[in-house]
């Protein structure tokens, strides 16, 4: 359980505005020229001491991804991209930073953008959040009003300059690459790797993507010690706090951060007031975002919340967007309707995933109403295969992992409903 004091986002629900002023009074922008004349180095040791890893899903130590970026420019700028694209179903963290905590933002993409000789910022935002926008807009415009953004930002002799850039509401630019193609104004389509951002992102100039949440946290890390944020958590791997989304049938829905490697039942129980109709009512929940494959409630009795469990139990922490199913959940229309929505979304350019999700998708359609056959089952694990790992990026993936759940947990319920359908045509 997280002690109040070692909460970082401290207005996550908007009791307080989320102005300059404000946000000062919770400790935003407090001596942020002493965090930036340490050096460039020093900010990179201390990510690296945190154990922080990426919060937009795929958890890769942040530290180290950002010592990634070259440390003497060869002429060409440097880049910092901010993924604020949210579009995993079941996600709402970084939406709630972006509408009450933006300052936060704004100061660790100063922080951030210094540690890896970046001079500019896009913040990249999804179509849909136009609250968000305006929220965002308005405290960069704050920012460069006091000096802390622009030139000599906060007085750190570093310029610095931060733009918000829309999307148009695709999924796929979620991506890193993709969301890269899109700031450039072509078609969001990923890119093949190497070369990775760091060598040739933006504009083919060294470049990285982070998360909302991995930047937001980055300011109170500076200052209260990589080692602190390294102290709570599960273990050396599963560091510092998290935003946990908890959605579906709890009795109260919420954003909340805790600590990583509480307990799943615990962060119910304790946050969103348990499952609607009590735990022995739970059926299933996806632990991290609708890409990932949901667990059944034995399991979900003691996993813990952190990027090595979950894994261990094959589903993953994500984005930590938690869906809860309770027993009066049609489990299998339930998955088909994420097919849809991965269909939806693919953007055509990798085979595998612009022919497979379409067959995914009118495949589960028939199979949630039973109309299918028993051999089809193991044809559709084949196609989920054929499809995971053979794309440029994890889009295929995403679309097979939560297939791969529904059968692993929940094949007899699969068979049962194409045995009664086909009773049902017989009798008919």
């Amino acid at each position: 359980m997280l002690a109040d004091q070692d909460r970082i986002f401290t207005n996550i629900y908007g009791w307080e505005p989320f102005s300059l002023d404000a946000a000062k009074q919770r400790g935003d922008w407090d001596n942020t020229k002493d965090i930036l004349a340490k050096g460039r180095d020093w900010i990179i040791n201390e990510m690296k001491t945190s154990g922080l890893r990426g919060r937009g899903g795929a958890g890769f130590p942040t530290g180290m991804k950002w010592s990634f970026m070259p440390k003497e420019s060869d002429g060409r700028p440097h880049y910092l991209v901010i993924n604020a694209d949210e579009s995993e179903p079941g996600t709402c963290k970084d939406r709630d930073i972006l509408r009450h905590e933006p300052h936060k933002l704004l100061e660790g993409a100063l922080i951030a953008g210094f540690a890896m000789g970046a001079h500019r910022a896009y913040i990249y935002m999804r179509g849909e959040f136009f609250n968000e926008g305006s929220t965002i807009n308005r405290a960069i415009k704050e920012a460069y009003e006091a000096g802390l953004l622009g030139k000599n930002a906060a007085g750190s002799g570093w310029d610095f300059d931060v733009v918000l850039h829309r999307g148009a509401g695709a999924y796929i630019c979620g991506e890193e690459t993709a969301l890269i193609e899109s700031i450039e104004g072509k078609k969001g389509q990923p890119r093949n790797k190497p070369p990775f951002p760091a060598g040739a992102g933006l504009y083919s100039c060294p470049t990285t993507v982070n998360n909302v949440e991995t930047i937001a946290v980055a300011p109170t890390i500076m200052r209260r010690g990589g080692s602190w944020f390294a102290g709570i958590g599960k273990d050396e791997k599963n560091t510092g706090t998290k935003l946990f989304c908890i959605s579906g049938h709890v009795n109260h829905r919420c954003n909340v951060e805790e600590e990583m490697g509480i307990p799943l039942k615990e962060l119910i129980e304790k946050h969103a007031g348990g499952i609607r109709g009590g735990w022995d009512n739970l059926l299933a929940i996806i632990p991290g975002g609708s890409s990932t494959p949901l667990l059944p409630k034995h399991i979900c009795d003691t996993v813990t919340m952190d990027f090595d469990a979950l894994r261990a139990v094959q589903s993953g922490l994500g984005t930590a967007g938690v869906i809860v199913m309770d027993k009066s959940t049609d489990v299998v229309s339930a998955i088909a309707r994420l097919t849809h929505f991965y269909m939806h979304e693919s953007c055509g350019q990798c085979t595998p995933c612009r022919e497979g999700t379409g067959w995914l998708y009118r495949i589960m359609q028939r199979m949630a109403i039973g109309n299918a056959t028993l051999e089809e089952i193991d044809m559709l694990l084949d196609l989920t295969k054929e499809i995971e790992g053979h794309t440029i990026c994890a889009h295929g993936d995403a679309s097979a992992w939560p297939i791969q759940g529904l059968f692993r947990h929940f094949r007899p319920e699969v068979e049962k409903r194409i045995m009664e359908y086909r009773k049902d045509i017989k009798a008919a």
